[in-house]
Protein backbone atom coordinates (compact mmCIF):
# COMPACT_ATOMS: atom_id res chain seq x y z
CA UNK A 1 0.00 0.00 0.00
CA UNK A 2 2.72 2.26 1.00
CA UNK A 3 4.27 1.32 -2.10
CA UNK A 4 1.38 2.31 -4.24
CA UNK A 5 0.67 5.51 -2.62
CA UNK A 6 4.66 6.87 -3.23
CA UNK A 7 4.11 5.70 -6.62
CA UNK A 8 1.34 7.91 -6.91
CA UNK A 9 3.00 10.98 -5.11
CA UNK A 10 6.16 10.57 -7.66
CA UNK A 11 3.36 10.58 -10.66
CA UNK A 12 1.63 13.14 -9.30
CA UNK A 13 4.53 15.06 -8.13
CA UNK A 14 6.12 14.95 -11.91
CA UNK A 15 2.87 15.86 -13.55
CA UNK A 16 2.45 19.06 -11.81
CA UNK A 17 6.50 19.32 -12.46
CA UNK A 18 5.44 19.15 -15.98
CA UNK A 19 2.81 21.70 -16.12
CA UNK A 20 4.90 24.19 -14.30
CA UNK A 21 7.91 23.30 -16.47
CA UNK A 22 6.24 24.29 -19.40
CA UNK A 23 4.56 27.13 -18.07
CA UNK A 24 7.93 28.44 -17.46
CA UNK A 25 9.43 27.89 -20.64
CA UNK A 26 6.47 29.38 -22.59
CA UNK A 27 6.49 32.20 -20.20
CA UNK A 28 10.04 32.65 -20.40
CA UNK A 29 9.69 32.59 -24.10
CA UNK A 30 6.76 35.28 -24.00
CA UNK A 31 9.00 37.78 -22.67
CA UNK A 32 11.43 37.30 -24.69
CA UNK A 33 9.17 37.80 -27.95
CA UNK A 34 7.59 40.81 -26.48
CA UNK A 35 11.33 42.16 -25.67
CA UNK A 36 12.49 41.45 -28.92
CA UNK A 37 13.62 43.59 -31.43
CA UNK A 38 15.95 42.03 -34.13
CA UNK A 39 16.88 38.56 -35.40
CA UNK A 40 18.56 37.42 -32.02
CA UNK A 41 15.88 37.75 -29.82
CA UNK A 42 12.86 35.93 -31.94
CA UNK A 43 15.42 33.08 -32.27
CA UNK A 44 15.65 32.88 -28.26
CA UNK A 45 11.89 33.11 -27.62
CA UNK A 46 11.25 30.52 -30.62
CA UNK A 47 13.65 28.13 -29.18
CA UNK A 48 12.60 28.05 -25.82
CA UNK A 49 9.18 27.40 -27.59
CA UNK A 50 10.69 24.33 -29.06
CA UNK A 51 12.20 23.37 -26.06
CA UNK A 52 8.95 23.12 -24.63
CA UNK A 53 7.05 21.51 -27.28
CA UNK A 54 9.61 18.76 -26.99
CA UNK A 55 9.90 18.35 -23.67
CA UNK A 56 6.33 18.31 -22.85
CA UNK A 57 4.36 17.47 -26.19
CA UNK A 58 0.88 16.98 -23.81
CA UNK A 59 1.03 20.70 -22.77
CA UNK A 60 1.41 22.07 -26.19
CA UNK A 61 -1.84 25.02 -26.04
CA UNK A 62 -3.03 27.13 -28.63
CA UNK A 63 -1.26 30.07 -27.40
CA UNK A 64 2.26 28.70 -28.10
CA UNK A 65 0.97 27.20 -31.34
CA UNK A 66 0.34 30.85 -31.73
CA UNK A 67 3.66 31.91 -30.67
CA UNK A 68 5.98 29.75 -31.87
CA UNK A 69 3.84 30.19 -35.81
CA UNK A 70 4.65 34.34 -35.78
CA UNK A 71 8.46 33.68 -34.58
CA UNK A 72 9.18 31.21 -37.37
CA UNK A 73 7.13 33.83 -39.70
CA UNK A 74 9.03 36.88 -38.86
CA UNK A 75 12.38 34.54 -38.91
CA UNK A 76 11.14 33.75 -42.63
CA UNK A 77 11.04 30.38 -41.58
CA UNK A 78 8.36 28.78 -43.47
CA UNK A 79 7.68 25.46 -43.05
CA UNK A 80 7.91 25.97 -39.26
CA UNK A 81 5.45 28.76 -39.57
CA UNK A 82 2.89 26.21 -41.07
CA UNK A 83 4.54 23.37 -38.72
CA UNK A 84 2.49 25.37 -35.52
CA UNK A 85 -0.10 27.06 -38.18
CA UNK A 86 -1.65 23.34 -38.89
CA UNK A 87 -2.28 22.14 -35.35
CA UNK A 88 -3.14 25.68 -34.29
CA UNK A 89 -6.00 26.28 -36.80
CA UNK A 90 -8.19 22.73 -35.76
CA UNK A 91 -7.64 23.70 -32.02
CA UNK A 92 -11.48 24.37 -30.56
CA UNK A 93 -10.24 26.27 -27.52
CA UNK A 94 -7.01 25.90 -24.91
CA UNK A 95 -7.07 28.17 -21.33
CA UNK A 96 -7.74 31.70 -22.27
CA UNK A 97 -6.77 31.69 -25.69
CA UNK A 98 -9.68 31.57 -28.36
CA UNK A 99 -10.25 28.99 -30.72
CA UNK A 100 -7.55 28.15 -33.26
CA UNK A 101 -9.18 29.25 -36.77
CA UNK A 102 -9.33 33.33 -34.85
CA UNK A 103 -6.02 33.70 -35.25
CA UNK A 104 -5.58 32.75 -38.49
CA UNK A 105 -8.67 34.85 -40.29
CA UNK A 106 -8.49 37.88 -37.24
CA UNK A 107 -8.10 40.61 -39.13
CA UNK A 108 -4.48 41.49 -38.40
CA UNK A 109 -3.76 37.88 -39.26
CA UNK A 110 -2.60 38.98 -42.42
CA UNK A 111 -0.26 41.72 -41.14
CA UNK A 112 1.44 40.02 -38.60
CA UNK A 113 1.96 36.85 -40.86
CA UNK A 114 2.61 38.97 -43.89
CA UNK A 115 6.15 36.96 -44.67
CA UNK A 116 3.67 33.92 -45.52
CA UNK A 117 1.02 35.67 -47.63
CA UNK A 118 2.94 34.76 -51.27
CA UNK A 119 3.12 31.09 -50.39
CA UNK A 120 0.38 28.80 -51.53
CA UNK A 121 0.12 27.04 -47.90
CA UNK A 122 -1.51 30.35 -46.84
CA UNK A 123 -4.23 29.88 -48.69
CA UNK A 124 -4.89 26.16 -48.26
CA UNK A 125 -4.50 27.52 -44.40
CA UNK A 126 -7.07 30.07 -44.71
CA UNK A 127 -9.48 27.41 -46.81
CA UNK A 128 -9.14 25.23 -43.77
CA UNK A 129 -9.77 27.85 -40.83
CA UNK A 130 -13.06 28.85 -42.72
CA UNK A 131 -14.46 25.31 -42.32
CA UNK A 132 -13.39 25.05 -38.73
CA UNK A 133 -14.79 28.63 -38.41
CA UNK A 134 -17.89 27.06 -39.91
CA UNK A 135 -18.03 24.52 -37.63
CA UNK A 136 -17.76 25.97 -34.30
CA UNK A 137 -20.20 28.66 -34.78
CA UNK A 138 -22.34 25.95 -36.25
CA UNK A 139 -21.82 23.69 -32.75
CA UNK A 140 -22.03 26.62 -30.86
CA UNK A 141 -25.56 27.06 -32.79
CA UNK A 142 -26.69 24.19 -32.02
CA UNK A 143 -25.72 24.65 -28.09
CA UNK A 144 -27.71 27.55 -28.01
CA UNK A 145 -30.91 26.12 -29.67
CA UNK A 146 -30.57 23.31 -26.81
CA UNK A 147 -30.23 25.69 -24.55
CA UNK A 148 -33.39 27.65 -25.04
CA UNK A 149 -35.48 24.33 -26.24
CA UNK A 150 -38.78 24.16 -23.67
CA UNK A 151 -42.05 23.05 -23.80
CA UNK A 152 -44.57 24.87 -25.52
CA UNK A 153 -47.32 26.82 -22.30
CA UNK A 154 -50.95 27.92 -23.49
CA UNK A 155 -51.01 31.18 -22.03
CA UNK A 156 -52.27 33.15 -25.15
CA UNK A 157 -55.25 30.36 -25.44
CA UNK A 158 -56.27 31.27 -22.07
CA UNK A 159 -59.46 33.43 -22.46
CA UNK A 160 -60.40 34.05 -18.70
CA UNK A 161 -58.09 36.52 -17.22
CA UNK A 162 -58.07 35.46 -13.52
CA UNK A 163 -57.63 32.03 -14.76
CA UNK A 164 -54.64 33.53 -16.86
CA UNK A 165 -53.11 34.89 -13.59
CA UNK A 166 -52.84 32.12 -11.97
CA UNK A 167 -51.71 29.73 -15.00
CA UNK A 168 -48.56 32.14 -15.05
CA UNK A 169 -47.70 31.92 -11.44
CA UNK A 170 -47.19 28.26 -11.42
CA UNK A 171 -46.25 27.78 -15.26
CA UNK A 172 -43.20 25.65 -15.81
CA UNK A 173 -42.27 24.89 -19.36
CA UNK A 174 -38.63 24.22 -18.77
CA UNK A 175 -36.57 21.43 -20.04
CA UNK A 176 -33.31 19.63 -18.54
CA UNK A 177 -30.21 20.88 -19.89
CA UNK A 178 -27.45 18.45 -21.40
CA UNK A 179 -24.49 21.06 -20.67
CA UNK A 180 -23.49 22.80 -17.54
CA UNK A 181 -22.39 25.65 -19.91
CA UNK A 182 -23.50 27.72 -22.29
CA UNK A 183 -22.37 30.28 -24.61
CA UNK A 184 -24.94 32.54 -25.81
CA UNK A 185 -25.70 35.53 -28.49
CA UNK A 186 -27.10 38.55 -27.73
CA UNK A 187 -28.28 41.00 -29.83
CA UNK A 188 -28.04 44.75 -29.23
CA UNK A 189 -28.77 46.47 -32.20
CA UNK A 190 -28.77 45.56 -36.25
CA UNK A 191 -25.29 46.38 -36.15
CA UNK A 192 -23.59 45.10 -32.80
CA UNK A 193 -24.10 41.50 -31.26
CA UNK A 194 -22.16 40.66 -27.73
CA UNK A 195 -23.13 37.47 -25.43
CA UNK A 196 -24.05 35.66 -22.09
CA UNK A 197 -22.19 32.94 -20.30
CA UNK A 198 -23.96 30.66 -18.46
CA UNK A 199 -22.86 28.63 -15.51
CA UNK A 200 -25.16 26.00 -14.21
CA UNK A 201 -24.79 24.36 -10.95
CA UNK A 202 -24.52 20.29 -10.62
CA UNK A 203 -27.21 18.32 -11.20
CA UNK A 204 -29.80 21.18 -12.60
CA UNK A 205 -33.51 20.14 -12.20
CA UNK A 206 -35.69 21.91 -14.09
CA UNK A 207 -38.71 21.21 -11.47
CA UNK A 208 -36.54 23.23 -8.99
CA UNK A 209 -36.43 27.27 -9.07
CA UNK A 210 -32.75 28.43 -8.90
CA UNK A 211 -30.92 32.02 -7.28
CA UNK A 212 -29.17 34.15 -10.41
CA UNK A 213 -26.18 35.94 -10.20
CA UNK A 214 -25.16 38.04 -13.52
CA UNK A 215 -21.33 39.10 -12.82
CA UNK A 216 -20.54 42.28 -14.46
CA UNK A 217 -16.93 42.62 -15.76
CA UNK A 218 -14.72 45.67 -15.21
CA UNK A 219 -12.14 47.49 -17.61
CA UNK A 220 -15.26 48.55 -19.68
CA UNK A 221 -13.29 51.16 -22.03
CA UNK A 222 -10.87 48.13 -22.72
CA UNK A 223 -13.09 45.27 -23.53
CA UNK A 224 -14.64 44.71 -27.59
CA UNK A 225 -17.65 42.90 -27.45
CA UNK A 226 -17.90 39.09 -28.35
CA UNK A 227 -20.22 36.99 -30.25
CA UNK A 228 -19.14 34.09 -28.07
CA UNK A 229 -17.60 32.96 -25.11
CA UNK A 230 -15.46 30.73 -23.94
CA UNK A 231 -15.60 28.87 -19.82
CA UNK A 232 -12.07 29.08 -19.21
CA UNK A 233 -12.64 32.76 -19.51
CA UNK A 234 -15.55 33.44 -16.91
CA UNK A 235 -14.82 30.41 -14.52
CA UNK A 236 -11.27 30.33 -13.24
CA UNK A 237 -8.74 33.07 -12.55
CA UNK A 238 -10.54 36.11 -10.80
CA UNK A 239 -13.53 34.49 -10.79
CA UNK A 240 -12.63 30.73 -9.26
CA UNK A 241 -14.21 32.13 -5.83
CA UNK A 242 -17.90 32.85 -8.38
CA UNK A 243 -17.58 29.31 -9.45
CA UNK A 244 -16.68 27.64 -6.39
CA UNK A 245 -19.38 28.52 -4.26
CA UNK A 246 -21.50 28.91 -6.62
CA UNK A 247 -21.35 25.33 -7.20
CA UNK A 248 -21.52 24.59 -3.88
CA UNK A 249 -24.89 26.05 -3.01
CA UNK A 250 -27.06 25.58 -6.42
CA UNK A 251 -26.67 28.74 -7.71
CA UNK A 252 -26.69 30.00 -11.45
CA UNK A 253 -23.88 32.64 -13.03
CA UNK A 254 -24.14 35.08 -15.52
CA UNK A 255 -21.54 36.66 -17.29
CA UNK A 256 -22.63 39.25 -19.54
CA UNK A 257 -19.78 41.25 -22.55
CA UNK A 258 -19.61 44.56 -22.49
CA UNK A 259 -17.32 47.09 -24.27
CA UNK A 260 -16.48 50.90 -24.11
CA UNK A 261 -19.94 51.51 -25.92
CA UNK A 262 -22.29 49.03 -24.72
CA UNK A 263 -21.85 48.59 -20.71
CA UNK A 264 -23.44 49.08 -17.82
CA UNK A 265 -20.96 52.23 -16.11
CA UNK A 266 -20.28 54.75 -18.80
CA UNK A 267 -23.28 55.12 -21.28
CA UNK A 268 -27.21 54.13 -21.06
CA UNK A 269 -26.53 52.45 -24.68
CA UNK A 270 -26.02 48.70 -23.07
CA UNK A 271 -27.76 49.57 -19.95
CA UNK A 272 -30.99 47.76 -21.28
CA UNK A 273 -28.09 44.47 -21.70
CA UNK A 274 -28.63 43.10 -18.85
CA UNK A 275 -32.55 43.32 -18.00
CA UNK A 276 -32.45 42.05 -21.15
CA UNK A 277 -30.67 39.07 -20.40
CA UNK A 278 -32.58 38.22 -17.71
CA UNK A 279 -35.67 37.53 -20.00
CA UNK A 280 -34.13 35.53 -22.08
CA UNK A 281 -32.47 33.30 -19.59
CA UNK A 282 -36.10 33.26 -17.38
CA UNK A 283 -37.72 31.55 -20.35
CA UNK A 284 -35.65 28.81 -20.46
CA UNK A 285 -34.42 28.12 -17.06
CA UNK A 286 -36.45 28.02 -13.58
CA UNK A 287 -35.35 30.88 -12.02
CA UNK A 288 -36.59 31.80 -8.32
CA UNK A 289 -37.80 35.92 -9.55
CA UNK A 290 -37.48 37.03 -5.59
CA UNK A 291 -33.42 35.58 -5.83
CA UNK A 292 -31.82 37.39 -8.66
CA UNK A 293 -28.52 39.55 -8.02
CA UNK A 294 -26.34 41.26 -9.63
CA UNK A 295 -22.59 41.45 -9.15
CA UNK A 296 -19.08 43.03 -10.36
CA UNK A 297 -15.47 44.49 -9.74
CA UNK A 298 -14.54 47.74 -10.79
CA UNK A 299 -16.54 49.06 -13.74
CA UNK A 300 -18.72 46.04 -13.21
CA UNK A 301 -19.44 46.98 -9.55
CA UNK A 302 -20.24 50.49 -10.21
CA UNK A 303 -22.58 49.16 -13.29
CA UNK A 304 -23.70 47.04 -10.19
CA UNK A 305 -24.32 50.03 -8.22
CA UNK A 306 -26.06 51.63 -10.91
CA UNK A 307 -29.02 48.96 -11.37
CA UNK A 308 -29.80 49.67 -7.93
CA UNK A 309 -30.09 53.24 -8.67
CA UNK A 310 -31.58 53.29 -11.93
CA UNK A 311 -33.60 50.14 -12.48
CA UNK A 312 -33.64 47.69 -9.27
CA UNK A 313 -36.84 46.05 -9.95
CA UNK A 314 -36.46 42.85 -10.97
CA UNK A 315 -33.28 42.36 -8.39
CA UNK A 316 -33.31 41.07 -4.89
CA UNK A 317 -29.82 43.02 -4.18
CA UNK A 318 -26.95 44.03 -5.30
CA UNK A 319 -23.12 43.48 -4.81
CA UNK A 320 -19.64 45.23 -5.79
CA UNK A 321 -16.00 44.23 -5.23
CA UNK A 322 -14.06 47.78 -5.04
CA UNK A 323 -16.74 49.80 -6.36
CA UNK A 324 -16.93 53.70 -7.06
CA UNK A 325 -20.29 54.15 -5.91
CA UNK A 326 -21.58 56.93 -8.51
CA UNK A 327 -24.28 56.74 -11.50
CA UNK A 328 -22.16 58.47 -14.12
CA UNK A 329 -24.89 59.00 -16.78
CA UNK A 330 -26.91 61.07 -14.35
CA UNK A 331 -27.85 61.91 -10.88
CA UNK A 332 -26.64 59.88 -8.42
CA UNK A 333 -29.86 59.50 -5.70
CA UNK A 334 -28.40 57.47 -3.14
CA UNK A 335 -31.59 57.22 -0.98
CA UNK A 336 -33.07 54.65 -4.13
CA UNK A 337 -30.75 52.18 -1.90
CA UNK A 338 -33.30 51.88 0.79
CA UNK A 339 -35.81 50.31 -2.11
CA UNK A 340 -33.33 47.10 -1.75
CA UNK A 341 -29.73 46.32 -0.79
CA UNK A 342 -25.74 46.55 -1.36
CA UNK A 343 -22.33 45.09 0.22
CA UNK A 344 -19.10 47.17 -0.87
CA UNK A 345 -15.72 44.77 -0.73
CA UNK A 346 -13.46 47.58 -0.34
CA UNK A 347 -9.48 47.77 0.13
CA UNK A 348 -7.38 50.01 1.49
CA UNK A 349 -4.71 50.02 -1.25
CA UNK A 350 -7.45 50.89 -4.38
CA UNK A 351 -6.55 54.02 -6.51
CA UNK A 352 -10.37 53.51 -8.76
CA UNK A 353 -11.83 54.73 -5.28
CA UNK A 354 -10.31 56.04 -1.94
CA UNK A 355 -10.62 54.65 1.14
CA UNK A 356 -11.56 57.96 2.58
CA UNK A 357 -14.56 58.23 0.44
CA UNK A 358 -15.63 54.81 1.08
CA UNK A 359 -15.64 56.56 4.77
CA UNK A 360 -17.85 58.96 4.09
CA UNK A 361 -20.56 57.20 1.93
CA UNK A 362 -20.62 54.25 4.60
CA UNK A 363 -21.51 57.40 7.31
CA UNK A 364 -24.32 58.45 4.70
CA UNK A 365 -25.68 55.14 4.21
CA UNK A 366 -25.73 54.51 7.46
CA UNK A 367 -27.04 58.30 8.02
CA UNK A 368 -30.14 57.51 5.84
CA UNK A 369 -30.69 53.66 7.28
CA UNK A 370 -30.15 52.59 4.15
CA UNK A 371 -29.25 48.40 3.85
CA UNK A 372 -25.38 48.72 3.04
CA UNK A 373 -22.21 47.26 4.48
CA UNK A 374 -19.07 47.57 3.61
CA UNK A 375 -16.13 44.80 4.05
CA UNK A 376 -12.67 46.94 4.19
CA UNK A 377 -9.94 44.67 3.59
CA UNK A 378 -6.64 45.81 4.44
CA UNK A 379 -3.20 45.55 2.52
CA UNK A 380 -4.53 44.64 -0.82
CA UNK A 381 -5.04 47.28 -4.40
CA UNK A 382 -7.48 47.44 -7.21
CA UNK A 383 -7.09 44.00 -8.24
CA UNK A 384 -8.45 42.09 -4.72
CA UNK A 385 -10.09 39.74 -6.52
CA UNK A 386 -6.75 38.53 -7.63
CA UNK A 387 -5.61 37.28 -4.38
CA UNK A 388 -6.56 34.21 -2.52
CA UNK A 389 -7.32 36.13 0.57
CA UNK A 390 -10.18 37.54 -0.76
CA UNK A 391 -12.39 34.44 -0.42
CA UNK A 392 -14.07 35.23 2.78
CA UNK A 393 -15.48 38.31 0.65
CA UNK A 394 -17.02 35.48 -1.36
CA UNK A 395 -18.27 34.01 1.55
CA UNK A 396 -19.91 36.73 2.61
CA UNK A 397 -21.61 37.22 -0.36
CA UNK A 398 -23.17 33.94 -0.53
CA UNK A 399 -24.13 33.85 2.99
CA UNK A 400 -26.07 37.17 2.47
CA UNK A 401 -27.66 35.52 -1.12
CA UNK A 402 -28.91 32.48 0.30
CA UNK A 403 -31.00 34.51 3.23
CA UNK A 404 -32.29 37.16 1.05
CA UNK A 405 -35.17 37.43 -1.56
CA UNK A 406 -36.93 40.51 -2.98
CA UNK A 407 -40.19 41.35 -1.46
CA UNK A 408 -42.11 41.50 -5.01
CA UNK A 409 -44.80 44.01 -3.25
CA UNK A 410 -43.20 46.52 -1.02
CA UNK A 411 -45.92 48.40 1.16
CA UNK A 412 -43.47 51.56 0.96
CA UNK A 413 -41.77 53.32 -1.99
CA UNK A 414 -39.10 56.02 -2.43
CA UNK A 415 -37.93 56.95 -6.04
CA UNK A 416 -35.70 59.32 -7.80
CA UNK A 417 -34.81 59.83 -11.73
CA UNK A 418 -33.59 62.59 -13.83
CA UNK A 419 -34.26 60.08 -17.38
CA UNK A 420 -37.87 58.55 -17.61
CA UNK A 421 -36.45 55.42 -19.04
CA UNK A 422 -35.73 54.82 -15.01
CA UNK A 423 -39.28 55.92 -14.24
CA UNK A 424 -40.56 52.76 -12.65
CA UNK A 425 -39.69 51.30 -9.51
CA UNK A 426 -41.86 47.51 -8.22
CA UNK A 427 -45.54 48.87 -8.53
CA UNK A 428 -44.78 52.19 -9.73
CA UNK A 429 -44.10 52.66 -13.25
CA UNK A 430 -44.00 54.84 -16.23
CA UNK A 431 -43.22 58.03 -13.66
CA UNK A 432 -43.21 61.55 -16.57
CA UNK A 433 -41.49 63.97 -15.65
CA UNK A 434 -42.33 67.70 -15.23
CA UNK A 435 -39.56 69.64 -16.39
CA UNK A 436 -42.01 72.53 -16.70
CA UNK A 437 -42.32 72.79 -12.91
CA UNK A 438 -40.77 75.40 -10.71
CA UNK A 439 -40.74 73.06 -7.63
CA UNK A 440 -37.69 71.69 -5.88
CA UNK A 441 -37.79 68.94 -3.74
CA UNK A 442 -37.81 69.88 0.02
CA UNK A 443 -35.03 68.46 0.99
CA UNK A 444 -31.31 68.95 0.66
CA UNK A 445 -29.09 67.11 -1.85
CA UNK A 446 -27.09 64.59 -0.10
CA UNK A 447 -23.68 64.68 -1.36
CA UNK A 448 -20.22 64.78 -0.23
CA UNK A 449 -16.70 66.23 -1.14
CA UNK A 450 -13.34 63.79 -1.68
CA UNK A 451 -10.23 65.71 -1.07
CA UNK A 452 -7.82 63.03 -1.54
CA UNK A 453 -7.40 60.48 -3.96
CA UNK A 454 -4.93 57.33 -4.25
CA UNK A 455 -2.59 57.23 -7.13
CA UNK A 456 0.22 55.00 -9.11
CA UNK A 457 3.27 57.34 -9.82
CA UNK A 458 5.87 56.78 -12.35
CA UNK A 459 7.81 54.08 -10.54
CA UNK A 460 4.38 52.20 -10.17
CA UNK A 461 4.44 53.49 -5.86
CA UNK A 462 1.11 54.37 -4.22
CA UNK A 463 0.63 57.99 -3.83
CA UNK A 464 -1.86 60.48 -2.03
CA UNK A 465 -3.15 63.06 -4.23
CA UNK A 466 -5.09 66.36 -3.51
CA UNK A 467 -8.58 66.52 -5.07
CA UNK A 468 -11.40 68.65 -4.89
CA UNK A 469 -14.47 66.98 -6.00
CA UNK A 470 -18.22 65.94 -5.35
CA UNK A 471 -18.98 62.12 -4.82
CA UNK A 472 -21.77 62.61 -7.26
CA UNK A 473 -23.09 65.35 -10.17
CA UNK A 474 -26.38 66.33 -10.56
CA UNK A 475 -26.83 67.80 -14.32
CA UNK A 476 -30.68 67.37 -15.02
CA UNK A 477 -33.68 68.23 -12.78
CA UNK A 478 -35.09 65.61 -11.37
CA UNK A 479 -38.82 64.01 -10.08
CA UNK A 480 -39.47 62.10 -6.73
CA UNK A 481 -42.68 60.13 -5.85
CA UNK A 482 -43.03 58.43 -2.37
CA UNK A 483 -45.42 55.66 -2.34
CA UNK A 484 -47.22 53.14 0.71
CA UNK A 485 -50.52 51.25 0.96
CA UNK A 486 -52.20 49.62 3.32
CA UNK A 487 -55.66 48.31 3.32
CA UNK A 488 -56.78 49.27 -0.56
CA UNK A 489 -55.38 52.28 0.10
CA UNK A 490 -52.53 54.30 -1.86
CA UNK A 491 -50.70 57.40 -0.79
CA UNK A 492 -48.96 59.13 -3.08
CA UNK A 493 -46.68 62.16 -2.81
CA UNK A 494 -45.14 63.96 -5.91
CA UNK A 495 -42.46 66.62 -6.74
CA UNK A 496 -41.60 67.40 -10.25
CA UNK A 497 -43.97 64.41 -11.52
CA UNK A 498 -46.78 64.95 -13.86
CA UNK A 499 -48.50 61.49 -14.50
CA UNK A 500 -47.30 57.48 -13.67
CA UNK A 501 -49.13 54.19 -12.90
CA UNK A 502 -50.38 52.58 -10.84
CA UNK A 503 -49.59 48.52 -10.92
CA UNK A 504 -52.30 46.15 -8.83
CA UNK A 505 -51.80 42.70 -7.61
CA UNK A 506 -54.20 41.01 -5.77
CA UNK A 507 -51.60 39.68 -3.54
CA UNK A 508 -51.12 43.30 -2.60
CA UNK A 509 -54.72 44.15 -2.79
CA UNK A 510 -58.71 42.72 -1.84
CA UNK A 511 -60.21 42.72 -5.45
CA UNK A 512 -63.22 42.83 -3.78
CA UNK A 513 -63.00 45.88 -2.39
CA UNK A 514 -63.20 49.69 -3.56
CA UNK A 515 -59.61 51.01 -3.93
CA UNK A 516 -58.87 54.54 -2.64
CA UNK A 517 -55.63 56.39 -4.39
CA UNK A 518 -54.22 59.93 -2.47
CA UNK A 519 -52.81 61.87 -4.48
CA UNK A 520 -50.33 64.94 -2.20
CA UNK A 521 -53.12 64.75 0.51
CA UNK A 522 -56.08 64.75 -2.60
CA UNK A 523 -58.62 61.72 -3.49
CA UNK A 524 -57.91 61.16 -6.69
CA UNK A 525 -59.42 57.89 -7.42
CA UNK A 526 -61.80 55.58 -5.66
CA UNK A 527 -63.15 52.41 -7.38
CA UNK A 528 -63.11 48.63 -7.85
CA UNK A 529 -60.19 47.08 -10.42
CA UNK A 530 -61.26 44.10 -12.74
CA UNK A 531 -58.62 41.38 -13.95
CA UNK A 532 -57.09 42.89 -17.43
CA UNK A 533 -56.12 40.22 -19.92
CA UNK A 534 -54.08 41.64 -22.57
CA UNK A 535 -52.34 44.06 -19.45
CA UNK A 536 -51.76 40.45 -17.81
CA UNK A 537 -49.83 38.94 -20.86
CA UNK A 538 -48.28 41.80 -22.09
CA UNK A 539 -46.63 42.33 -18.69
CA UNK A 540 -45.53 38.79 -18.65
CA UNK A 541 -44.01 38.77 -22.00
CA UNK A 542 -42.17 42.12 -21.58
CA UNK A 543 -40.57 40.24 -18.24
CA UNK A 544 -41.13 36.76 -17.68
CA UNK A 545 -41.74 37.39 -13.58
CA UNK A 546 -43.79 35.24 -12.36
CA UNK A 547 -44.35 36.51 -8.64
CA UNK A 548 -44.55 39.85 -9.69
CA UNK A 549 -47.44 39.73 -11.83
CA UNK A 550 -50.09 42.66 -12.43
CA UNK A 551 -53.45 41.96 -13.32
CA UNK A 552 -54.47 45.76 -14.20
CA UNK A 553 -52.83 49.41 -13.54
CA UNK A 554 -54.50 52.32 -12.81
CA UNK A 555 -52.95 55.78 -15.03
CA UNK A 556 -52.79 59.25 -12.51
CA UNK A 557 -52.24 62.47 -13.89
CA UNK A 558 -50.69 64.98 -11.28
Amino acid sequence: MKYCIMLLLIFLGSFVQAQENYSTLTRKASELLEEAKGEIGYRKSLDLYEEAFRKYPEKIDSEGLYNASLLASKLKSNDKAFQYLTPLSSIKSSGYSFPGWNYILEDNAEHEYENLLSDPRWHTLKQQAVKYKTQFYNELQEKENEFYSVNKNTLKEIENPELLYREIKKINPYQPKKDRDYSIGFKINDSAKTSFFIHLPPNYNPQKKYTLVFFLHGAVRNNELADYQMAEWNLGGWNRFYRKYADQNDVILAFPRGSKQYNWMLSDDGFFMIPEMLKHIKKTLNIDDNKVFISGHSNGATGSFSYLMKQPTQFAGFYGFNTYPKVFTGGTFVENIKNRSFINFSTDKDYYYPPNANDDFTKMMNGIHADYKEYRYNGFPHWFPQFDESEPAYQILFKDLATRKRNPFPKEISWEFDDEKYGSIDWISNIKLDTLSIKDHERKELNFKINTWLAYDDHDSLIVKKVDKNAFDFPRKSGRIKAEYHNNVFRIETSNVKSFSINISPEAVNLKDKIKIYINGKLYFTGKIKYNREFILKNFEDNKDREQVWINNIDVKV
